[in-house]
């Protein structure tokens, strides 16, 4: 057998291209850009090729930094601030399999706002990512962040929360959890919020966000477990779940297979894969 014809744990090609995958969470070099433009997350790209391929991934979402304080690398942010061109490089380099959205900084409400003019109103991004860490992050619960949510909102624009966890409560005053931000999402029950990671301890995170129906969850960054899947479809249903593969700096089995092994119907994992993430964006 031909290495092209392995499957590497995968389920096979034909089933995988008509499962029609869009990623939502893809983080080459978590988006930062390095000191000479997006050359980092170039870079990231190119090795991400091969998982990409395997995976037959139609579409994937990328978090890009613009210049507004979110790398905490003042080289780069000048540089951004400057030539602002650079942020549309990896979209240049994979025309087709790109969307975007960019990270916000909920420091820089001013700035922030600049942005979402900038890169929502004039496109070509589709919305914006608040993170979890880092100079640009604050807890979703904080009142700085509701211009940003409504300037978003105005622009019928995607948004991507960062939530996580901990044991013990937060480690850093800008982590968000999926109760903080169900208690964001139930002000604006029209807008729905993409709860990244399902908060990583997902029994948590799917029972903080079940009676909140705007708020769907995201699949990827933690290792996989037996029931996740199954516990979002049973609580949630179906349609409030997007497929993430966090390529490269997580395993495309571990993620894919997430949603691929799950104890679902073949039409379920098709909405999670690729069908909801379509809907969501009117594509």
């Amino acid at each position: 057998m031909k290495p092209a014809d392995l499957t590497w744990g995968l389920p096979p090609a034909e089933q995988l291209r008509g499962y029609r995958i869009w990623d939502s969470y893809f983080t080459p070099a978590h988006g930062h850009p390095g000191k000479d433009g997006f050359s980092t997350t170039l870079a990231d790209m190119t090795r991400s090729e091969r998982a990409i391929a395997l995976g037959h991934i139609e579409k994937l979402c990328l978090f890009s930094h613009v210049g507004i304080g979110t790398t905490g690398d003042a080289a780069a942010e000048e540089l951004l601030r400057a030539r602002p061109e650079l942020v549309l490089k990896p979209f240049e380099q994979w025309p087709d399999k790109l969307i975007g959205m960019i990270q916000l900084n909920s420091n820089d409400v001013p700035a922030s706002l600049a942005a979402i003019d900038r890169w929502l109103g004039d496109g070509p991004m589709i919305g914006v990512y608040f993170p979890g860490g880092g100079p640009g992050a604050l807890a979703c619960s904080d009142p700085r962040l509701m211009p940003l949510i409504e300037a978003v909102i105005a622009r019928k624009g995607v948004i991507m929360q960062h939530t996580w966890n901990k044991t013990g409560g937060k480690q850093a005053p800008g982590e968000s959890t999926p109760a903080e931000l169900a208690v964001v999402a139930a002000r604006y029950p029209d807008q729905v919020f993409l709860c990244a990671h399902a908060g990583g301890e997902w029994e948590q995170g799917i029972r903080a966000v079940r009676d909140t129906p705007n708020v769907w969850i995201e699949t990827s960054g933690f290792d996989a477990t037996a029931g996740f899947i199954e516990m979002a479809v049973r609580e949630l249903g179906e349609d409030r779940l997007l497929f993430g593969s966090h390529l490269p700096s997580r395993s495309l089995g571990t993620e894919l297979t997430k949603v691929t092994a799950a104890a679902i119907s073949e039409e379920a994992k098709r909405k999670i894969l690729g069908g909801n993430f379509r809907r969501l964006l009117g594509a």
